[in-house]
């Protein structure tokens, strides 16, 4: 079951950008240890991928365009230009991808602004975090306009920074996301935890070297060295993302 919590009502900003006021982290142990705890948005803490296939159906169907179900894996975990860029080549449909980010981005927005549904252990897991002080960042495909609405539901008090997809020069499935968020907090990104739901999100965290927690939504995710695969964040807490140190040692 998943719970919702009310959404609130931004422009690109120094990469990583602070997150607001949050707990003082602790410092990053020396050793082997785990370090902080690097978090995907959509799919993994809230439950949104469905959100964007619905609003590009109803973007395309306003331009006279019918999505085929089937294009939904492709374009699923990937930034916004990967994603609409595909759609556009895959219709034919008569719009430039500044225009049709600006009306995905919109209608998007538009979904969220009534209530938020949360993946479920969402709400435990990021108290605990805080609650140990252990650093945390959001780490999304989405734009800067985007995240900044749904940190603002999730409590910007539980990240101590986030990257936007609009602020790389590379979003997922590279890895230039998680390193850029590993370097704001000042830790080794082989001793970061990376929590992702589709296979774009894991590669772009196993690329910048951390251990891997896939939480599949859409499609599956086999597990491999590095990664280890989950039904649901309802199993995940702070032993468990330690555990993962201990084993890689």
């Amino acid at each position: 079951m998943t719970s919702t919590i009310p959404a609130f009502g931004a422009t690109p900003g120094p990469l990583p950008r602070a997150a607001g006021p949050a707990p003082a982290p602790a410092a990053p142990a020396a050793g082997a240890g785990l370090q902080a705890v690097l978090l995907d948005m959509d799919g993994t803490l809230v439950d949104t991928e469905g959100f964007w296939w619905d609003v590009e159906v109803e973007v395309f169907a306003s331009l006279g365009h019918t999505l085929d179900d089937s294009w939904r894996h492709v374009v699923v975990g990937g930034p916004m230009t990967r994603s609409a860029g595909f759609l556009i080549e895959a219709t034919g449909a008569d719009i430039t991808l500044p225009e049709l980010t600006v009306l995905l981005n919109d209608g998007f927005e538009a979904r969220i602004d009534g209530a938020l549904p949360l993946m479920p252990g969402v709400e435990r897991l990021l108290a605990e975090l805080s609650e140990h002080r252990v650093p945390t960042a959001l780490v999304s495909a989405s734009h800067r306009r985007i995240i900044d609405r749904v940190m603002n539901s999730l409590g910007r008090r539980h990240f101590g920074l986030s990257v936007a997809g609009d602020e790389v020069p590379r979003t997922k499935p590279h890895p230039d996301p998680y390193l850029a968020a590993a370097e704001g907090l000042g830790v080794d990104p082989a001793r970061c935890a990376v929590v992702e739901d589709t296979a774009t999100g894991v590669a772009a965290g196993e690329a910048a070297g951390c251990q891997v927690v896939a939480v599949p939504s859409v499609a599956p995710i086999a597990p491999a060295a590095g990664r280890t695969v989950v039904p649901s964040l309802e199993v995940v807490d702070l032993t468990f993302l330690r555990g993962l140190m201990t084993e890689m040692r």
